[in-house]
């Protein structure tokens, strides 16, 4: 069955409750083992069936936010999630009350009470209405990026596909790209102002009425961090700082070196070769067949997975107007396949991005056994080590997608995998900020945000950006808005990724695959640390361990010839 045929149908809230309701009443009530069992795995089935509806109604609305009845459902939604999962409240609250958990657990995986007891705590009938609005503020902001068309040289670009140019040999060009992009954040600044500006009151508002101290402490909680605590994560930042910021500053000023330039600005950054980036050989039809050789030639199991994400027609790959930004991966629960959402631009991340989505991909169909449908997903920081490694596991076969330029590729990869740890810690700390001060006024958050990126990132030069310079470039990063609290799980998932780099590139381990595949199949059955172990890495708040680790992504990169990067 391919995609554009699985059924959707608006649920019945009241409907469903009802049966939800009485399907709960005999998981309370039961009298033995046996029949509690039953009735958790009803109740799974019955919460699988709304997620497979909320899940399609999303991608639907993604792929074409102009679609008038999937924007009709994408409201339904936005009010009437919280009220699903406000239902779902008692069955945690049940979960957790039942005289059998002792049992239940043996059966069970032991991050479902982990995750009910979080839920608990998250969920509040006086929270619901505020969770609706801030649903509808998210919503605003999605539809406004995907609103953007603009005019550069003679023709219409979504920001997606603009931001190729900012990889242009000529100078000039890349400047002009890169303003004609910033215009659309500027001419819509006090928007974006407003948007965030009524999250983090709404954010702060949930947080209080549900008795945290402020939005950070229920953010992490929300992310589900079994394993650590932010003060382990501040520690983490610091380590970017004082380990990583300075190794990449040497790769910057060889950049600088490299382009004949004195010094790099803004938009010199996204340039990393004279004579142009490596860019993918082919359409997207070409890519994604020789990505379908390439996991044949993999794996069986990556090879017979992605026959059938092909087959079914589980991939939009094109940007266009109207699209929804970035690139994720869906879950449909009912059907057992993952979707990949994308936006290819003829660039070098059109490789990365459907690597990395196929990674998350590959990992819920191994994980596909898992009955608990909030776990077929691990939480986010174990999920990017499945996507971020792939995109390392793949690279013997980056010869096949850029020809003579996938030296060039892979050493940009690695660089920028580097380049990205401050970035990523940046966006943590920045949210941190600004919800510990959720009174500061919209000229505060920016001289916030430019004052850690001072800090994070010294390399941004916007001596010719006013604008950038005020500290606007956060507006562009969709995960403050959307999902806050999510970004830093991409530096912890980084670190763990540079392992299976060094492991099955440098050191050739024949077991590599193994564990990758081993952590792969857990789904989230398991913590962060937990999955760390069992694929045989070393934990990312290990400081030493770490430093080993980024010393060897610093030394490979600085054995690299300059002439091996030449076409």
């Amino acid at each position: 069955m391919q995609f554009k045929e699985f059924d959707y149908k608006r649920p019945d809230f009241d409907g469903y409750s009802h049966s939800f309701k009485k399907q709960l009443n005999h998981f309370i009530e039961a009298k033995s083992f046996k029949s509690a069992e039953e009735a958790l795995n009803q109740l799974n089935t019955l919460r699988t069936d709304i997620d497979t509806m909320a899940k399609l109604a999303y991608i639907r609305h993604s792929v074409d936010t102009r679609d008038s009845f999937y924007a009709a459902e994408n409201a339904y939604w936005d009010e009437h999630q919280p009220l699903f999962d406000q239902v779902h409240h008692e069955f945690y609250q049940a979960l957790l009350a039942s005289p059998f958990q002792n049992e239940l657990k043996q059966l069970f995986p032991e991050t479902l009470f982990l995750l009910a007891k979080d839920q608990v705590r998250l969920l509040d009938d006086k929270v619901v209405q505020l969770k609706q609005q801030e649903n509808e503020w998210i919503s605003k902001y999605t539809q406004l990026i995907a609103s953007a068309q603009l005019l550069f040289d003679g023709k219409k670009y979504t920001l997606s596909e603009i931001s190729a140019c900012f990889t242009v040999m000529d100078r000039f060009t890349r400047r002009k790209a890169q303003k004609t992009y910033q215009s659309f954040f500027t001419k819509n600044e006090a928007r974006f102002d407003e948007i965030f500006d009524q999250l983090i009151k709404l954010r702060t508002k949930i947080a209080q009425q549900l008795g945290f101290e402020n939005y950070v402490a229920y953010g992490d909680i929300a992310m589900n961090r079994w394993s650590y605590d932010r003060k382990q994560i501040q520690a983490f930042r610091q380590f970017i700082i004082d380990e990583v910021v300075p190794k990449n500053q040497e790769l910057y000023k060889r950049q600088a070196e490299r382009l004949q330039l004195s010094e790099l600005a803004y938009y010199d950054l996204p340039l990393v070769f004279p004579d142009g980036n490596a860019k993918p050989q082919g359409t997207e039809s070409d890519l994604v067949e020789k990505a379908r050789t390439m996991y044949h030639q993999l794996s069986e199991e990556t090879g017979t997975f992605f026959d059938l994400l092909t087959q079914q027609q589980l991939m939009d790959l094109t940007s266009r107007a109207g699209k929804q930004s970035g690139g994720y991966c869906e879950f449909i629960d009912a059907y057992h396949m993952p979707f990949i959402f994308a936006n290819f631009n003829g660039t070098s991340d059109d490789v990365d991005v459907l690597t990395h989505e196929t990674g998350h991909a590959f990992q819920t169909y191994l994980s596909r056994w898992v009955k608990e449908p909030e776990l077929v997903f691990p939480t986010s920081d174990t999920a990017e080590i499945h996507s971020m490694s792939m995109e390392f596991l793949t690279w013997p076969w980056m010869d096949q997608f850029f020809g003579s330029a996938s030296d060039k590729y892979r050493f940009a990869h690695l660089s920028s995998a580097l380049q990205f740890l401050p970035y990523g810690a940046l966006v943590d700390h920045f949210q941190e900020e600004v919800y510990t001060h959720p009174e500061w006024t919209a000229a505060q958050r920016k001289a916030c945000w430019r004052k850690l990126e001072k800090q994070y990132c010294p390399e941004r030069d916007y001596r010719q950006s006013s604008d950038l310079e005020r500290g606007t470039y956060w507006y562009r990063q969709g995960h403050i808005f959307e999902v806050p609290f999510y970004y830093i799980d991409y530096t912890l998932a980084q670190v763990c990724a540079f392992q299976f780099w060094q492991r099955a590139i440098v050191e050739k381990d024949p077991h590599v695959w193994e564990d990758y595949l081993a952590i792969c199949k857990v789904g989230g059955t398991k913590n962060f640390l937990e999955t760390v172990q069992l694929g045989h890495l070393a934990s990312p708040f290990d400081t030493e361990a770490m430093k080993t680790v980024i010393q060897s992504v610093a030394d490979y990169l600085a054995e690299v010839p300059e002439e091996s990067l030449q076409n």
